[in-house]
């Protein structure tokens, strides 16, 4: 007799860590590309190079929120914690990382 598993009970493997590192850096790009340049009227006391270091601090920040939700889902797909507790913690562990990787990136010239 063959045994088979209902298909929405198995656990799917989690895959590579990286492409979910790059969607929370790409969103995270995009959230400050809006603010960064969004702005018309440079004050003269911001450096010439003002926006690089926006544009490189939050990407960061977003990779590592999307690194936290990879391993908060591969807790779940091993069954330790349940997909909503997941998906609500990785959302806010996110949006406060997003958050203080903008306003690092913006301190000292917009978030002045």
């Amino acid at each position: 007799m063959e045994h088979t598993r209902n298909p929405q009970t198995q656990l799917r493997p989690a895959g590579p860590i990286l492409p979910t590192m790059l969607l929370g850096a790409g969103f995270a790009l995009l959230a400050i590309s809006f603010f960064v340049f969004g702005v018309d009227n440079v004050p003269a006391e911001w450096n010439t190079f003002w926006m690089v270091r926006p544009l490189i601090i939050t990407p960061l920040a977003g990779a590592t929120g999307g690194a936290v939700y990879h391993l908060l889902d591969r807790l779940r797909a091993k069954g330790k914690i349940s997909g909503n507790v997941s998906v609500i913690l990785s959302l806010i562990i996110y949006v406060v990382g997003l958050w203080m990787g903008i306003v690092l990136g913006l301190a000292g010239t917009m978030w002045n």
